[in-house]
Formats: C-alpha cells, structure tokens, sequence
C-alpha cells in the first residue's frame, strides 16, 4: 500500500497549525493590553460606567413621579384652602354690613359714630 501522506505535509500542516494557535494567542494579548489602555484612559476622564448611569436615571425618575404626586397634593390643598377662605370671606362680608357712607349721610359726617 502507497504512503499517501509525505512527511513535508505533516510539517506544513504542524506549522500552519502552530501558527493560528499562536496568532490566537496574539489575538488574546492584544485585546488584553487594549482593553487596559482604554480601562486606564476611561479612569482618567471623568466617565461613569453604564450601571452608575442607569442607577442615577432610576433615582431621577422616582424623584420626578414624586415630585409630580407632590405638585398634586399641593394643588389640592391651594384648592381646598382657596374654597375655605372664599367662603369665611363671604361669611366676613354679611356680618359687617355695607363698608361704604350712605348716599344721604352729610360730607364730613361719618354715620358710624
């Protein structure tokens, strides 16, 4: 039976085999030393990481659902404070009598006295 395999293409093929493992592993290192460049760069600047971020528009939206429920209740209150004062106003009013002179009283004279 023929030798179908040459010992020249096992050497070959070991070689492009080493090769991609070893450009796998350039790969690998080249990723690595970018990602601390930019893991370094970021911590320079002034960046916040995106579960800062989302934590903060979290709190930003409960404050704005309360806020909004606050402004409700403050203009319920200025409503119902408004009808009390309306109405102990008209209450205010019929007691004192009419807060003008009469037409027929002298100039000078104040009837009241």
């Amino acid at each position: 039976m023929p030798q179908t395999r040459s010992p020249f293409l096992d050497d070959v093929a070991r070689l492009v085999t080493d090769a991609a493992g070893l450009a796998q592993g350039v790969r690998r290192e080249a990723e690595t030393v970018a990602r601390t460049q930019l893991d370094r760069l970021l911590s320079t600047m002034d960046v916040v990481t995106r579960e800062e971020f989302e934590a903060v528009r979290d709190m930003a939206l409960l404050a704005r659902e309360e806020n909004d429920r606050l402004a409700a209740r403050i203009a319920a209150l200025e409503a119902a404070a408004g009808q009390g004062q309306a109405a102990a106003g008209q209450g205010k009013d019929a007691d004192a009598g009419p807060s003008h002179k009469p037409a027929d009283a002298p100039a000078g004279i104040d009837p009241s006295i």
